[in-house]
């Protein structure tokens, strides 16, 4: 029988009476802290980059770092090891990755939403719970089946005592890790689909179970006996914590963060009660991480989460986070699953255990009647995803000697590899990025009258919703022909993406500390008022109110797939510039401008932007729009938008439509000859002219000859000289807005042209002239996309802008 010796550490101890006990503490042990630091954070940032291909959270790559000093690899090469982690060193990063663990399992807390907790849908708890009992229920004879596989080695022998064994490998199988979900759903672009919702929901769920069943069930494999007394004390404390503690901490820090009276001693107060609770959690006998999430639990979820967050993230998440999770990766020792004979049955029981929660999942989806092989498969490997509890819990067992060397290779390699396929796998099963159903009805030309419009409205503050309002009015919804609003507002992604989540799953609630809300839940909960507003005003108009969490650079596919998911016909975006005292427009942020060209280059519908020129102060029973119509299928659905505006009484519609003759109908020749889209037409110029004829003779025949509110005019032009001169005549006339197509399937050279002279591209040229502060107008402008012959490519042209500004400016 081989005895387990624990390790013990040589610290020299010269000043007894002094806080620094060891000797020379700036010359010997700062370097040596330094050199860690740095060595960790600095490859694991480059695992990072490595592994964003594969959308892999910064647990692995930080893990990796750890897994590369194992001796397979550069341990085996024992002067690096030495150098890097010497033995009079480890004690000190010990330390500190324990501070930063402590601090982790705070910001956790301090991250979770208990209002969606608590309110939470049958259908997740159902999948959290089952994905919790399922494993308590199968993982103990997979760990017994484990032990009589894996046999006798002399070199790597089993432990001796199962009973903790058992609790801790069982424990570690049922949670889920929640920022870890929330990141994989993120990077997938799957938190705004129905998939994403349940499996955010049941994520957070199953890691608030996993928090109680660790808080009672992990002292039992660490005290034994005396187990009892410390759960029992545990549970009081968090019940003083709750009831006695948070009121007045709640109290103190609303009436703080009210009045923005924070100051840096107030802050370290804060930083220090979670050490005061991580102490007593320790000394009542349960892990000091539990203290720490139960303070972060219990502080206020707004203005204070958001300010501390910000400042403590980057920090103990970026250095002292990674120090902790990089030893889970020194520790795994893959040699010892592989040395033995049987070898390919530990695999199978590594398989095994990834499946658990997968199976659990795919009953409960069986059981709700969601398709098994999509959306239960995807579920089930979503929720697969372990985060920090589990790696606590492995480490845990192995400093405590409850895992051996073999039990913990197996159990971590299944925790690892559960957590890495995720994202690869889910992409090549649940396809999010497949193409988006092709179907005329994404059009609104092709929307039957009768039919429901289905609209998103995308905004980023109260004053764009209070815009996208006022358009969403003029499209004329009646019981026959109703309106649905789906109003998206959108929300940068930056710091915890678990936290900014958590966070938007819902709208805030009316609850104490509501004044303290966040400014982004701020800016949501009137929003959702505005919305809210339109939806009671007309019985037509069914109105519900979303938001978008997610990183600038990506979040058009989550618009994209909210539009699929919603089946919209039209996607209202709102301009990058915003009208001043003054009258012009000025850039609000260039962000949003981006954003929109990403928008129009692949949304699977039709797409407006909207240029609000205080349109919301316009009285819509006597309203003038006009039409500038050139041809093209974005023309053709400016039209059939204001027509349907146009069956509103007290409504003036006025179509001028532009021909072109001479030199102005010449053919750019550099345009794709073909473009496949919905109606699978060859995009020329005799085809679009057919188009375009049929389509004005109908809207003439049916509308222009009996109602007179309506009228039609025609305006011959040569050459691009002219464009500019008839806008500037047409505007003379005056509107309150303008509809126009954007232009992208348009043939003509004297547009292509005219097109690189464009500052905002994505306008099209009508659209850039009208909006153009050189040209004075004072009319809100509407500029339309429709869907079916791609979007148009704003690569090419992105670099001519600046340069051919001044000519533009000059031209109108």
């Amino acid at each position: 029988m081989t005895e387990t010796i624990p390790a013990c550490y040589n610290v020299s101890i010269v000043n007894h009476n002094q806080f620094w006990k060891t000797d020379k503490v700036l010359k010997a042990e700062l370097p040596i802290l330094a050199i860690q630091i740095s060595f960790v954070v600095v490859l694991s940032r480059l695992f990072s980059i490595i592994y964003k291909p594969l959308h892999q959270t910064r647990l692995i790559s930080q893990i990796s770092v750890g897994f590369l000093l194992t001796p397979p690899l550069l341990g085996r090469f024992t002067t690096i090891f030495e150098f890097i982690f010497p033995v009079n060193g480890i004690v000190n990063v010990e330390i500190l990755s324990h501070i930063g663990l402590i601090y982790y399992a705070f910001l956790s807390g301090l991250e979770m939403n208990l209002n969606t907790i608590l309110n939470v849908n049958k259908k997740a708890a159902s999948i959290a719970i089952a994905g919790i009992v399922f494993p308590i229920l199968v993982a103990p004879c997979l760990y017994a089946l484990f032990r009589k596989v894996y046999g006798h080695s002399m070199m790597f022998p089993l432990e001796e005592s199962t009973n903790n064994a058992y609790i801790l490998w069982t424990l570690i199988l049922t949670v889920t890790g929640f920022p870890v979900v929330a990141h994989t759903l993120s990077e997938l672009k799957l938190l705004y689909t129905g998939l994403g919702k349940e499996a955010l929901t049941a994520a957070m769920i199953s890691d608030t179970y996993g928090w109680i069943l660790f808080t009672l069930f992990v002292p039992f494999s660490i005290n034994d006996k005396r187990a009892i007394y410390t759960v029992l004390c545990t549970i009081i404390f968090i019940v003083v914590c709750i009831f006695v503690v948070r009121p007045l901490i709640q109290w103190f820090i609303d009436r703080k963060a009210d009045k923005d009276e924070w100051n840096d001693n107030q802050l370290l107060f804060i930083m220090m009660g979670v050490l005061a609770c991580s102490c007593i959690s320790d000394f009542l006998g349960s892990h000091a991480i539990v203290g720490a999430f139960v303070f972060g639990l219990i502080l206020p979820h707004g203005k204070f989460a958001e300010l501390f967050m910000s400042i403590s993230d980057d920090f103990v998440g970026g250095f002292l986070v990674p120090l902790f999770f990089s030893g889970t990766g020194m520790r795994l020792m893959l040699i010892t699953i592989f040395s033995q004979e049987s070898w390919p049955f530990i695999i199978m029981i590594i398989l095994s255990l990834c499946a658990l929660k997968i199976l659990s999942t795919l009953f409960v989806t069986f059981f709700f009647g969601m398709r098994i092989l999509d959306d239960g498969l995807a579920l089930g490997l979503i929720l697969n995803n372990k985060g920090a509890m589990a790696l606590i819990m492995l480490n845990i067992a192995w400093d405590k000697m409850i895992f051996s060397v073999p039990t913990y290779a197996v159990i971590t390699s299944a925790v690892l590899l559960m957590t890495i396929v995720v994202s690869p796998v889910i992409n090549v099963v649940y396809k999010p990025r497949q193409i988006f159903e092709q179907n005329k009805l994404k059009t609104i030309q092709k929307l039957r009258f009768d039919a429901e419009l289905r609209i998103i409205a995308c905004v980023h503050n109260t004053r764009q919703a209070a815009g996208m309002i006022s358009i969403i009015e003029c499209f004329n919804a009646i019981r026959v022909s109703p309106v649905y609003v789906c109003g998206l507002y959108l929300v940068e992604l930056t710091g915890r993406i678990a936290a900014l989540v958590a966070a938007h799953i819902g709208k805030p609630s009316c609850q104490p500390g509501e004044q303290n809300l966040t400014r982004s839940q701020e800016e949501l909960e009137s929003i959702h008022n505005t919305f809210d507003g339109l939806g009671e005003a007309y019985d037509a108009i069914r109105v519900e109110t979303l938001n978008v969490v997610s990183a600038y650079t990506t979040i058009h596919e989550d618009i994209y797939h909210s539009a699929d998911e919603k089946h919209t016909s039209l996607i209202l975006l709102p301009f990058h510039k915003q009208l001043t005292l003054e009258g012009t427009l000025e850039v609000t942020s260039v962000v949003y401008k981006d954003i929109n060209q990403n928008v129009m280059q692949g949304a699977p519908c039709s797409v407006g932007i909207f240029i609000d020129r205080d349109f919301g102060l316009v009285p819509k029973m006597n309203l003038h729009i006009r039409v500038v119509f050139v041809g093209g299928p974005d023309d053709r659905e400016a039209l059939a938008i204001a027509w349907r505006m146009a069956r509103r009484s007290g409504i003036q519609l006025s179509v001028v439509r532009i021909l072109l003759l001479g030199e102005a109908a010449e053919v750019d020749a550099s345009i794709h000859d073909e473009v496949q889209g919905i109606l699978s037409t060859v995009i020329d110029t005799d085809k679009q002219k057919e188009l375009d004829e049929e389509y004005i003779s109908t809207f003439r025949l049916t509308v222009v000859n009996n109602n007179d509110s309506i009228s039609y005019s025609e305006i011959d032009v040569h050459s691009g000289e002219d464009i500019a001169a008839v806008l500037n005549e047409i505007e003379k006339f005056g509107c309150d807005i303008y509809i126009v197509g954007q232009g992208n399937c348009r043939n003509s050279k004297i547009f292509s042209n005219l097109l690189e002279w464009c500052e905002c591209l994505e306008l099209g040229v009508i659209g850039d002239i009208l909006v153009s502060n050189n040209f004075g107008s004072r009319s809100s402008v509407l500029v339309v996309q429709q869907y079916g012959y791609g979007g148009m490519d704003f690569g090419n042209n992105l670099n001519q802008k600046a340069i051919n500004q001044d000519m533009f400016e000059s031209v109108v």
